[in-house]
């Protein structure tokens, strides 16, 4: 006998790439996660593109489409959020669904600055709101793995960890100057973009980051205007009317953690060869361990009780964070998408429960405030402290 699921009602907020990304996570939760009882149900998407916004209808099974997105926060029907617009909108909107009393799921980088991302969790810890920051690569099983080992001592101490996210997407000279590249619409660079990722990663594996050494630069200082308004950061714009690139291409930070771990991060948004080379090392006084994004259902682990020298591949299986849900056994792969399926269910799972589940506006806060720190210091040339509350190795 069919048992009745409890409809929870969707509102999307821009029809780009990551929102049809959160689309296709919410319609995989009955089949991943059957156990919350859920069915979302596609209320209305806005877009200020309406072609854009009729799309949703047209393609991803939205029941309504608007171009104003207080439609979508005033509709009753609404009982969840996603925010997946431009960095200059998110302040806006998230104060905007804070006001409302929605859940929501917003993307990273949750402001463009410490003062805009401080604003929004600020909003929705006044208003008691569960919330969601795309954080999604803690959510591969690999690092479930590795959170589990050092959570039980097996890499002893640690003693070091390094983190490196190098990308090609702005390799290009030619490359389109999109907003992206704007400092009033996107904040920081690739800070914001990739290694407040890292920054997260980090901290959810280690612990708090005290304070940063840090260096920036940017190498390809200028670039033409989009040809189209539905240009991306993948695109070119050869010949165009060129304009100053204003946020960083390159960051390189040495880092202090509160247990005493040091760090290293680097980032780039312009590396020629790496297309998206997102690792994690983590090292420590019993065995250390590696994983990289583009062999995501692959960890490396080496503990110096094992007989065997040097690394040890684990390929994920059953039992390692919610890689059961997605495929039987080792050996076949979980994708970028599944990554984004296991973020829904952790957002709805909390607004369910009233209980947060996943990174929540507090753990965005705390990236923005590394990101802050490293800004800083790269403008000073010094060590700069990181304000925080602790929200690291005992946060969700």
């Amino acid at each position: 006998m069919a048992t009745s699921k409890l409809r929870l009602g969707v509102g999307l907020i821009s029809v780009g790439w990551m929102g049809r990304l959160h689309t296709r996570s919410y319609k995989a939760i009955p089949e991943r996660f059957p156990e919350l009882g859920v069915e979302p149900r596609l209320v209305i998407a806005a877009d200020a593109v309406a072609d854009v916004a009729q799309q949703a209808v047209d393609h991803l099974g939205y029941e309504r489409a608007t171009t104003d997105y207080r439609e979508v926060l005033a509709d009753p029907e609404v009982d969840v959020v996603s925010i997946c617009a431009p960095n200059v909108l998110h302040k806006e909107l998230a104060l905007a669904a804070a006001a409302a009393g929605k859940p929501f799921w917003i993307e990273k980088p949750m402001g463009r600055n410490l003062a805009e991302s401080a604003e929004i969790a600020r909003a929705a810890s006044d208003v008691g709101l569960v919330t969601s920051v795309g954080f999604n690569y803690r959510n591969a099983p690999a690092i479930a793995y590795s959170r589990d080992l050092i959570a039980r001592g097996e890499l002893g101490t640690i003693t070091n960890v390094r983190v490196s996210f190098l990308a090609d997407y702005a390799s290009d000279p030619e490359g389109a100057l999109t907003w992206r590249f704007e400092r009033d619409r996107a904040g920081s660079g690739v800070l914001g973009d990739l290694l407040s990722h890292g920054f997260d990663l980090a901290t959810h594996l280690v612990g708090d980051i005290d304070a940063v050494s840090a260096t920036t630069g940017t190498y390809i200082t200028e670039r033409a205007k989009p040809a189209s308004a539905n240009a991306s950061h993948f695109s070119t714009s050869a010949g165009g009317e060129k304009k100053p690139v204003e946020n960083e291409d390159v960051a390189l930070v040495i880092a202090t953690f509160a247990s005493g771990a040091i760090g290293a991060f680097e980032a780039s948004r312009i590396a020629v060869g790496p297309r998206a080379e997102y690792v994690i090392e983590v090292y420590g006084t019993e065995g250390s361990l590696r994983w990289d994004f583009q062999r995501m259902n692959e960890l490396q682990v080496s503990l110096r009780r094992e007989a065997h020298h040097g690394y040890l591949t684990l390929y994920m299986e059953p039992g390692m964070g919610e890689y059961a849900r997605f495929q039987p056994g080792a050996g076949t792969a979980m994708g970028f998408d599944d990554l984004k399926t296991i973020e829904a269910a952790k957002f709805l799972t909390s607004v369910l429960t009233g209980e947060q589940c996943g990174p929540s506006t507090q753990h965005g806060l705390a990236a923005a405030r590394v990101v802050d720190a490293v800004e800083r210091s790269a403008q000073l040339k010094a060590r700069v402290s990181v304000t925080h509350s602790s929200v690291g190795r005992d946060g969700v």
